[in-house]
């Protein structure tokens, strides 16, 4: 007897559905074929034990397991439950009228209960496009499935749950999930705030330009003087993820694997921050199958690199395409994958090896021409890509016992939303581009128009800080979004004059 079953296999962010088709005929053997890896041939010995250790078993009988389309390598043990259901059905162990229905996933381990599996969220948008009644699949990724209007999900714990499913003699409970109740119920739950900072004001405004304008920014400063405080508080002033960008932040998290168990939706802006010992494939993604690197883990969010200059050249290197592009992709010999990658980074740094060149009370003691050698770690054309260059210098005494609190986080992220709104209405005839930061050239000649005053402003700049091109657009659109804040509709020259402040890293002679 034909069963035909089905799972499917994502691919970058999206998912393929495949169709898993078991022949039941004379012989005695058991062939699985259709480009299979290493862990889908070892379902053979899962599914048996799984089967024996709950009363059924595979049939004495030729078994052959077709898995199309068979020019597809397919990953992975998640076809377990695949496979299974497909032999009970074609040997007549369990009914067979309703399999077809849905898609099936899940790794079995020997007693039959169910292992969780990875892109449950893509696959179920697959499902609901291709028009499957549900699917199935193990408990622990069933909310983060249920997302999906207009599809039936369906948790289960141990294969037994599911034989008795389609023999009719028990029910399984839906899954259901409102996903807009889930999406604005932990919207705004973070620990941290801008109010624990003590001063730092000018810190705090270069980072709410940062995140009204989506900006790159880098922060240099001696140790303990609070750039990885005042980081780790950006996402709290960036404007609330939408519902579409939560959707598109959650499908990169279940690719990679990064959902925890009984979550649904990432409501909260990614902020990622790998350890400077990362490799380049680890940041961008890659691998012989190819999976989402941290610079797609945190699309729509903040991607913090501390310590800037002790990360591997190389690694810094591959982010430059990405950075511009907003998406990162990855060949192999039989396919391309896309991952999104619009992220704001943000790095900071110390200014020299031992960290208190320019400290207003500690004198470095660094060699000559050493604090050059270490700022040349970085590449000019990866600070040409960083808008907002600031630095960042120790709280007096004075401001660290103050007792009043600063200002909240929710009043600067009041601003923020505001300037984003204008930038909203700005682009809404621009595809994909909803701030400054992602203005075009062609964008730039249109929107960022000044006067006289500000042109010869500009070029003075240029030539006396050595600017290049690249620069001189990261100044113009930093100071747009100055101009948003301040809700002007003209680039004013103090525009321009606070945003050329935020080129110091170009500066001649900031490094000796």
């Amino acid at each position: 007897m034909l069963v035909k079953t089905y799972g499917s296999a994502v691919y970058g962010v999206d998912a393929i559905t495949i169709t898993v088709e078991v022949n039941i005929g004379q012989g005695v053997n058991f062939l699985l074929v259709g480009l299979p890896d290493s862990a889908v041939k070892e379902s053979h010995q899962r599914i048996e034990a799984a089967l024996r250790n709950n009363g059924y078993k595979i049939p004495g009988k030729k078994v052959v397991v077709n898995m199309a389309p068979a020019d597809i390598r397919k990953e992975g043990s998640a076809y377990d439950l695949t496979i299974a259901m497909g032999i009970l059905a074609a040997s007549e162990q369990i009914n067979p009228d309703e399999i077809s229905d849905y898609i099936i996933m899940g790794e079995l381990s020997l007693d039959g209960s169910l292992q969780g599996m990875k892109g449950a969220l893509p696959i179920a948008i697959q499902a609901q496009k291709e028009g499957f009644k549900g699917m199935i699949l193990p408990k622990q990724n069933a909310r983060e499935a249920a997302i999906v209007d207009g599809l039936e999900v369906y948790g289960v714990e141990n294969i037994k749950e599911l034989i008795d499913f389609f023999n009719g003699t028990a029910e399984l409970e839906r899954v259901q999930i409102n996903t807009r109740d889930e999406f604005y119920k932990n919207l705004s739950n973070s620990t941290f705030d801008f109010e624990d900072v003590k001063g730092q004001e000018n810190i705090k405004r270069a980072l709410e330009i940062a995140a009204a304008g989506g900006h790159n920014v880098i922060l240099i400063g001696p140790p303990g003087a609070g750039k990885t405080m005042l980081a780790k508080r950006l996402p709290t002033i960036l404007p609330p993820l939408n519902l579409h960008e939560a959707l598109e932040t959650t499908k990169i998290h279940s690719v990679a694997g990064r959902m925890e168990s009984d979550a649904s939706l990432i409501t909260m802006r990614p902020f990622r921050s790998p350890h400077h010992t990362i490799s380049d494939v680890a940041l961008v993604g890659g691998g012989g199958f190819p999976q989402p690197g941290e610079i797609s883990l945190a699309h729509n969010g903040v991607l913090f690199l501390d310590e800037l200059p002790e990360f591997k050249r190389t690694v810094l290197e591959v982010m430059r395409q990405p950075m511009e592009e907003r998406k990162v992709t990855i060949s192999r010999a039989k396919f391309t994958v896309d991952y999104p990658a619009s992220f704001m980074l943000v790095a900071s740094m110390n200014p020299c090896p031992c960290g208190y060149y320019n400290h207003p009370e500690k004198e470095c003691m660094c060699a000559p021409g050493m604090v050059h050698k270490y700022l040349n770690k970085i590449s000019g054309p990866l600070l040409d890509r960083i808008d907002l260059h600031v630095e960042v210098t120790p709280v007096d005494f004075e401001k660290l016992s103050e007792k009043r609190l600063a200002e909240k986080s929710s009043n600067i992220r009041e601003r923020v939303v505001k300037a984003r709104e204008i930038q909203e209405e700005r682009y809404k005839e621009n595809e994909g581009m909803h701030s400054n930061a992602m203005m075009g050239s062609k964008q730039l000649r249109e929107i960022c128009r000044i006067d006289e005053a500000g042109q010869q402003l500009l070029k003075n700049a240029m030539e006396k800080l050595g600017l290049s091109a690249r620069a001189y657009d990261r100044i113009l659109k930093v100071s747009r979004t100055i101009a948003d804040l301040d809700a002007s509709v003209e680039i004013k020259t103090d525009h321009l004059a606070e945003a050329i402040q935020y080129r110091s890293l170009d500066r001649e002679g900031w490094a000796g």
